[in-house]
């Protein structure tokens, strides 16, 4: 039983990992970017519309599994990046209000993937409300030719597709790249202090983009996974729940660091699913343990402002917009 629930745990847990490194990255920019769950919905549509896209063309029984994972996994970037585009000129070069323009992101990007998921769910004249990808996703789902042969070992840490192991291995290379990097620490610099960076003749605005652009990207792989991995292929409207908010909600119970949100994404996946595995609970008591994960961030806030450890606390710039000439 314990196996069963670390897996599940960790498979929910993986958008959730995504979604948060690319908040991170984001956030150390000095954007608070409230469009994740957008952005992530986005980047799976756009995943769902490729895949659906090159199996019409190539017939389900045809298709090439490494050319159905570049062209889903490309059209994921490419959608959730322009996401971070459209982001980063509202509120780097126009200025606009971060909070506001998140939201309304999130907005329009479950706007936009609910209007063509519909859109492709009427193409395929489904009687029910969605489309399944079941020759893509298994592409996706391939594990290690050994895993059913290690015993509870390889059900733990064997018995994942690609997308989970690449999640973890981005959030190492992301917490190498802030730590350890010379672009990590100008990075953090013009996350904390732009004027200081600005004048010590770092380009903040190029900085803000790219750090937004792509941790969009990687956010946009969160979407993807759920669909590709986690569903099966399958995608329905409205079906993402609430994972991009606890995207958000996992940054801050990693305190801004990506190595712990590997873990956290785990804990906070199992929160998720430890409900499914106790016999006889109501409907009410599973809306409590669904709400853990958030309390736990709150915990987590709450402790970190009344320790006020520096390396615990967001970036001093965060949600303030930069204006050279005041600088």
């Amino acid at each position: 039983m314990i196996p069963v629930i670390i897996q599940r745990a960790v498979m929910q847990g993986i958008p959730l990992l995504y979604g948060s490194t690319g908040e991170i990255l984001t956030e150390k920019s000095g954007h608070l970017n409230l469009g994740i769950p957008g952005i992530m919905y986005v980047g799976a549509i756009s995943g769902v519309a490729g895949a659906f896209l090159y199996e019409q063309s190539v017939g389900p029984q045809a298709i090439n599994p490494l050319l159905a994972i570049l062209i889903t996994s490309l059209c994921c970037i490419l959608g959730s990046t322009l996401m971070g585009l459209i982001y980063c000129f509202l509120t780097v070069t126009l200025r606009a209000n971060q909070n506001v323009t998140g939201l309304a992101l999130t907005t329009f990007g479950i706007g936009i993937g609910n209007f063509f998921g519909g859109s492709l769910i009427t193409i395929t004249g489904s009687d029910v409300p969605s489309i399944s990808l079941s020759a893509t996703s298994r592409a996706f789902k391939t594990m290690l030719p050994f895993a059913n042969k290690a015993g509870w070992f390889g059900q733990v840490f064997l018995s994942y597709g690609f997308l989970a192991y690449l999640a973890i291995i981005i959030a190492l290379c992301a917490s190498y790249f802030l730590n350890k990097t010379r672009a990590g620490l100008h990075l953090r610099a013009v996350g904390e202090s732009p004027q200081t960076a600005d004048a010590a003749g770092i380009n903040v605005t190029k900085y803000k983009y790219l750090a937004t652009c792509i941790g969009s990207a990687i956010a946009g792989l969160g979407g993807l996974y759920y669909v590709m991995d986690y569903a099966n292929g399958v995608w329905s409207n409205n079906a993402f729940g609430d994972r991009g908010w606890l995207s958000i909600a996992l940054v801050i119970f990693a305190t801004w660091k990506p190595g712990i949100s590997i873990l956290g994404s785990i804990l906070f996946g199992g929160l998720y699913v430890i409900p499914t595995y106790i016999p006889n609970i109501t409907v009410s008591s599973k809306k409590l343990f669904e709400m853990l994960p958030y309390v736990v961030t709150m915990l987590v806030l709450i402790l970190t402002s009344v320790r006020n450890k520096k390396e615990n606390q967001p970036p001093q710039s965060l949600g303030l917009p930069y204006f050279r000439e005041e600088r």
